[in-house]
């Protein structure tokens, strides 16, 4: 039983920043995904307001 309480310690401290630094890249890349997609809706309105859609 010891040496299966050793292997969890171990384990855990192996893995305890993993899960940070991988939440850290994922909201990278997310933060990045939005950015894009709110350039291409202002493009996209500005397209529109060039070209006299009705907005109505």
């Amino acid at each position: 039983m010891r040496k299966m309480l050793l292997v969890k310690e171990i384990y855990l401290e192996a893995f305890k920043d993993w899960t940070y630094r991988l939440l850290k890249k994922y909201f990278k890349a997310y933060t990045w995904f939005c950015f894009a997609l709110l350039l291409i809706v202002i493009y996209a309105f500005i397209y529109r307001l060039s070209t006299g859609f009705a907005f109505v």
